[in-house]
């Protein structure tokens, strides 16, 4: 995998940031940073969707084991409500960073948006797919998010979190439709907004 940052001269530690859950219709969005180890690389690592869920958990353990450091972070449901989806993003993304034991020189983010950090920061299209540490922080923050919607599954079995992860699917949707919307729901999201309007109305009818 080519690491980017290589390229661009920059001597000091090296950081990758991504997020997991800037989609679905319920749940925090979760960000991970990651600053890898150059002495103990780690084999099979790319962007978290491309591998399949028993590839992201033995690669979770070994990041976690083998990375110099790592951070993961959330913005819930509450924040993104009230921020809009890309700056809870954003600022899921800062704390991730702001948790990192060392401090990086630069820190490589996947996407075309940069949180406000007090360090450099690069924006990398597609960099989970090429750049090493952004993929490992896809990979801890893509599982993370996973295992949270296990636990929301456990608490509102009526939704199917733990099959959809919280995404728009039918049958998710129609558990909305059916249920209404549960604490953990995201309020500004349309398809809830929409189901909330709708078991209104149909209360008041």
């Amino acid at each position: 995998m080519r690491q980017l940052a290589l390229t661009w001269g920059t001597n000091g530690l090296i950081a990758g940031v991504d997020e997991a859950g800037r989609g679905p219709l319920a749940g925090p969005v979760v960000a991970a940073a990651v600053i890898l180890d150059d002495l103990k690389p780690i084999a099979g690592l790319a962007d978290s969707k491309m591998l399949t869920e028993k590839k992201r958990e033995r690669l979770f353990d070994e990041i976690r084991a083998r990375a110099l450091c790592f951070s993961v972070a959330q913005a819930s449901v509450d924040e993104i409500d009230k921020l809009n989806i890309l700056q809870a993003t954003l600022m899921a993304m800062r704390r991730a960073v702001e948790g990192l034991r060392l401090a990086p020189k630069l820190v490589l983010v996947d996407g075309n948006r940069l949180p406000s950090l007090p360090m450099r920061g690069e924006a990398v299209v597609k960099g989970d797919a090429l750049v090493a540490a952004i993929s490992a922080a896809s990979i801890l923050a893509k599982v993370t998010r996973d295992r949270l919607c296990l636990e929301l599954d456990q608490q509102y079995p009526a939704y199917g979190f733990a099959r959809h992860k919280g995404y728009g699917t039918a049958q998710h949707l129609a558990a909305l439709k059916e249920q209404g919307a549960c604490p953990q729901h995201r309020r500004s999201f349309r398809p809830v907004s929409e189901a909330l309007a709708s078991a209104t109305a149909m209360a008041t009818a």
